[in-house]
């Protein structure tokens, strides 16, 4: 019964976290500024990021935790660089 529950709730989650994905594309597309794209594609790295948590807890495979742990460092450095691009008009001074 539980390992039943578990599963409805990941698929759950992970479909609440496809539909965030997809609002977060369509923000990313029809953002009027380039803040606005930024705050989306955070926000899309993250989903992505915890949909592949959610796939690794249902099937049981460590391949999807190493993927994500790549995604959330390479997304974490994106992001850091986009705002300082934004900020000061150059990343590397």
């Amino acid at each position: 019964m539980s390992v039943m529950l578990l599963n409805g709730s990941l698929l759950v989650a992970q479909a609440m976290l496809t539909l965030a994905m997809a609002c977060a594309a369509i923000r990313l597309l029809r953002g009027p500024r380039a803040e606005d794209r930024v705050l989306a594609l955070d926000a899309l790295y993250v989903s992505a990021m915890l949909v592949l948590l959610t796939i690794g807890m249902r099937g049981g495979g460590t391949l999807f935790f190493d993927a994500a742990l790549v995604i959330g460092m390479l997304g974490f450095v994106s992001t850091a660089a986009l705002a300082k691009f934004l900020l000061r008009g150059e990343v590397i001074e």
